[in-house]
C-alpha cells in the first residue's frame, strides 16, 4: 500500500511530506550539496585534534547528544568551557552528525578549546514545537545533573567547566538559544552557570515579508519556500510566524516581551546578505531597548549560514576570511565570559 501514498508537499529539495503522514528527508537538490548532509560516524580517537561520541542523556525519551572533545593541550587540570549546540534546519531537517556541522564545530572546539555538546533535536512535522525547545532544555538540565554529580559522563566529568556553559545555535537553532535561555532563567541551575548565548543567523521572522526577504538572494541553505513551509510545519497548529518562538521581539517591535526575561549575555551573529537580516536586526534593537546585554558581529557580503558550506569556505577567499572572522568572534566572546 505504501506505493499508493501521494505527495502532499515538498520543501526546496530537503523534505517531502506524504498524505499518510510520512516524511522523506532524502536530499534531492543539486548533487554537489549532498555531501554536507552526509552523516559523519563518531570516532573516539582524536582526528584533527577532536574526538566525538554519541551519548543517550535521557533513557526514557531516548534523547541523544553528540560530544566533540578537543585534545588536551593545556594540562590535565585545565577545565574546558561547554558549548551546548542546537542545529538548524527550520526545526524540520538536519542532524548533529551532518558533515556541515561536523566540519565547523570540530574547528570551533579546537579554536575555542571548548567541549561542544550538540543535541539530536526532535523534528517537525512529526514533533512540532515546542518539542525542540523541550529537548534543548532537557540537555541543559542533563549538564546541570553532571555539574551536581547526579549523573556521570566520562568525557565531561573531569574536563568540563560547568561554570562556563554557553548556548550556541545556527538558524532555527538560534531561536532555540533564545527560547532555552529564557526558560533557564526561571530555574536554579547552580552549580552550573549559563555564561552566554550565541545565536548565529537566528530564524527570527514575521508574517509580513521584510525588505531583506524581498531583495536578498536565495541559496540552497535558505529560500523563502523553506522559511514559509518549514515554519508552517513546525510551529504549533494555528500559529503564524508572529509566534514568540519565531518573533520574540513582539508584534509591534517593542521590548515588553523581552524586558521580564532573565538572559545571559548574548553574541548575535548576522550575515549582511541574509534573507532574514532585517528581522534579526529588529531583535538586536529590541534587546537593546529592553536593556539586555547583547553584542553584534556582522559578516559582510555573506548569506545565511555561509560558514556551513565547506566548499565555499575552502575555495572562496571571502567566505574563508569571513568564516575565520566569525569563529574568532565566537572564541573571543567565550574567552571574555
Amino acid at each position: 500500500m505504501a506505493a499508493d501514498k501521494k505527495l502532499v508537499d515538498e520543501v526546496s529539495g530537503w523534505l517531502r511530506l506524504y498524505d499518510d503522514g510520512s516524511v522523506d528527508r532524502t536530499w534531492t537538490g543539486p548533487p554537489e550539496v549532498k555531501f554536507m548532509a552526509d552523516s559523519v560516524p563518531p570516532h573516539q580517537q582524536f582526528i584533527n585534534g577532536v574526538a566525538t561520541r554519541d551519548v543517550v542523556v535521557d533513557a526514557a525519551s531516548g534523547l541523544k547528544v553528540r560530544i566533540y572533545l578537543p585534545e588536551n593541550t593545556r594540562g590535565q587540570n585545565h577545565k574546558l568551557p561547554v558549548l551546548l549546540h542546537f542545529h538548524g534546519g527550520g526545526f524540520c531537517i538536519s542532524q548533529p552528525d551532518w558533515y556541515m556541522y561536523y566540519h565547523i564545530y570540530t574547528r570551533l572546539a579546537n579554536s575555542a578549546q571548548a567541549i561542544v555538546v550538540s543535541v539530536y533535536l526532535r523534528l517537525a512535522p512529526e514533533d512540532r514545537l515546542p518539542a525542540a525547545i523541550d529537548d534543548g532544555y532537557a540537555a541543559l538540565l542533563w549538564l546541570r545533573s553532571l555539574a551536581r554529580g547526579e549523573s556521570r559522563e566520562a568525557w565531561l566529568d573531569y574536563r568540563a567547566d560547568f561554570n562556563r556553559v554557553f548556548l550556541i545555535g545556527d538558524s532555527s537553532g538560534g531561536n532555540l538559544v533564545h527560547a532555552v535561555a529564557a526558560r533557564a532563567g526561571q530555574v536554579e541551575l547552580a552549580p552550573l552557570r549559563l555564561a552566554g548565548g550565541i545565536p548565529i543567523h537566528p530564524g527570527f521572522v514575521r508574517s509580513r515579508r521584510s525588505k531583506s526577504e524581498l531583495e536578498e538572494k536565495q541559496s540552497p541553505l535558505l529560500t523563502l519556500d523553506m522559511v514559509d513551509k518549514f515554519l508552517a510545519l513546525a510551529l504549533p497548529v494555528g500559529s503564524t510566524k508572529d509566534h514568540p518562538i519565531t518573533c520574540p521581539m513582539g508584534s509591534d517591535g517593542g521590548s515588553e516581551e523581552l524586558e521580564g526575561l532573565k538572559l545571559p549575555p548574548l553574541l548575535l551573529c548576522v550575515a549582511e546578505n541574509d534573507l532574514i537580516r532585517d528581522t534579526e536586526m529588529e531583535y538586536y534593537e529590541a534587546m537593546n531597548k529592553a536593556k539586555k546585554e547583547v553584542e553584534l558581529v556582522i559578516n559582510g557580503g555573506m548569506g545565511h549560514s555561509f560558514y556551513l558550506n565547506k566548499i565555499a569556505v575552502d575555495l572562496d577567499p571571502d567566505t574563508g576570511a569571513q568564516t575565520t572572522k566569525l569563529v574568532n568572534a565566537v572564541v573571543d566572546f567565550i574567552n571574555r565570559h
